[in-house]
């Protein structure tokens, strides 16, 4: 009796035992097919342009609506993933987190037309002719704008990338810009410089209502932070640069940065030293020229650092986001400020390195300066349904 128990007791461990191995077998088993399934679709995302992190941009497919306007380009919109890794493990990524462009989320973007370029000064004094505008910087700051500021501090003007000669701490920027009085659109390099052979360059010194009121006045609008980076993409997903992967494919420079040592020495590698004029380099999938590099942009959206955040708390894909209702940057809680796109001649690896594809700048609404500037874009026009037109 003792020898059967013995033996059942045997039999029934050898079962135990057995299912224990089988359900290992399984659980690895299972585990081998969602890694093989992971790694397809990384693959997948990979082969269809798209980064690890990233999904594949899906562009829509539907026709432009008719010819583009003067100097603009269709962009189809559709769904991409919206944002940008961590730049510091990249070669030339830099030593900013950018934690502000995370997380990475979808976002879906209607179709729209957009200026090939950024605004050029020829292009804005079609403006000021027209209608006899005054920019920000041409007016004289008022004492209630400014409360306690010395009344011989109220003088008409704007920021001036004015470098060192020498090597600087790079954590105090006041020692390479400077507010220098009489500089404005007009004048952008100085109080007695001019636009001579600056006519096809980016205009600059302006402040976000003045971008507003260039677009209105040309039947256009600023674009929101999602469309500006889906336009921006070309197409491609999740890769750093408008162009691609690499700084400088094949040895060659595609925008118009920084070399040397900043901000005292600018080598000007890619040709350029300072400002450049629009379209000087390669345009990205869409036909877009400088969008990194050469000015920064302003977009529509209010900047918060948690933006990206609350757009993917909110789950699904965000349609159409057009920022939030209030800005808020806790580094100057009481600045208002919008969000700026692409770097600028400025953008270095040594300082910043915003030129990358899904980084944010941000500004406050009524400083403009020397290296910020804006393109356009429109909506479509369409039949609506009851036989009228509809944008």
């Amino acid at each position: 009796m003792k020898k059967g128990k013995a033996k059942g007791a045997s039999r029934r461990a050898l079962v135990l035992f057995a299912l224990v191995v089988l359900v290992g077998l399984v659980g690895a088993l299972g585990f081998a097919l969602w890694v093989a399934r992971k790694r397809s679709s990384v693959a997948e995302n990979v082969q269809n342009g798209a980064t690890p992190g990233f999904e594949s941009t899906i562009a829509n497919t539907t026709p432009p609506p008719g010819d583009p306007p003067e100097g603009m380009v269709w962009i189809p919109g559709g769904e991409f993933s919206m944002g940008a890794e961590d730049p510091r493990r990249l070669e030339h990524g830099g030593h900013e987190p950018m934690a502000d462009a995370r997380p990475i989320h979808r976002v879906y973007v209607d179709g729209f037309w957009m200026d090939a370029t950024e605004v050029t000064n020829e292009e804005f004094e079609k403006l000021v002719e027209a209608t006899g505008y005054v920019t920000v910087a041409e007016r004289t700051p008022s004492a209630e704008d400014f409360p306690g500021a010395p009344k011989e501090n109220l003088i008409a003007g704007s920021v001036v990338f004015t470098p060192p000669d020498h090597p600087v701490p790079l954590d105090d920027l006041y020692q390479w810009w400077s507010y220098v009085p009489g500089v404005n659109w007009r004048h952008p390099a100085g109080p007695e410089s001019d636009l001579e052979g600056r006519e096809k360059y980016p205009v600059v010194h302006v402040a976000y209502e003045d971008a507003v009121a260039y677009a209105a006045w040309a039947g256009k609008r600023l674009p929101t932070e999602a469309e500006w980076e889906f336009a921006a993409r070309g197409g491609l997903s999740g890769q750093v640069y408008a162009w691609g992967d690499e700084l400088k494919p094949d040895g060659r420079f595609m925008a118009n940065t920084h070399q040397g040592s900043f901000p005292h020495a600018d080598h000007a590698e890619d040709g350029f030293r300072g400002i450049a004029g629009v379209a000087q380099f390669p345009p990205n999938g869409y036909g877009l020229y400088d969008m990194s590099g050469n000015v920064w942009e302003w977009v529509s959206d209010w900047y918060r650092h948690d933006t990206f955040a609350r757009l993917a708390a909110s789950g699904g894909v965000a349609r159409n986001p057009q920022g939030p209702d209030t800005p808020f940057d806790p580094a100057e809680p009481a600045e208002k400020k919008r969000v700026h796109r692409g770097g600028s001649f400025l953008c270095t690896e040594q300082y910043c390195t915003r030129y990358m594809i899904g980084t944010r700048g941000k500004g406050e609404v009524s400083t403009g300066s020397g290296h910020l500037g804006f393109r356009c874009v429109r909506s479509p026009v369409r039949e609506s349904g009851s036989g009228g037109l509809s944008p």
